[in-house]
């Protein structure tokens, strides 16, 4: 590996249209099946981080009660990567 100190973050977030606790979890699963898939690529386990942040990042207005389109709900349901360490 090029890189092998580096470590990276899984940040999973989701939108506002469930509970919070429902959508906790469900953006702690993402991050670990993204984990998983790296895994299986090759990356050490101990280079990654699932991180779920439910709704609590929210990248527009579509809070709870916002009346907002089915693309603005998308584009709060993503994974991103986040370097920790390099």
């Amino acid at each position: 590996m090029s890189n092998p100190a580096v470590e990276i973050e899984l940040g999973s977030h989701t939108d506002s249209r469930n509970t919070h606790d429902y959508n906790q979890k469900l953006s702690q699963r993402r991050a670990e099946s993204t984990v998983d898939y790296l895994l299986k690529k090759g990356v050490p386990r101990a280079r990654l981080r699932a991180k779920g942040y439910g709704e609590t990042q929210l990248v527009n207005r579509c809070a709870d009660g916002v009346p907002c389109t089915e693309a603005e709900h998308q584009q709060n349901r993503r994974t991103a990567f986040r370097v920790l360490k390099f």
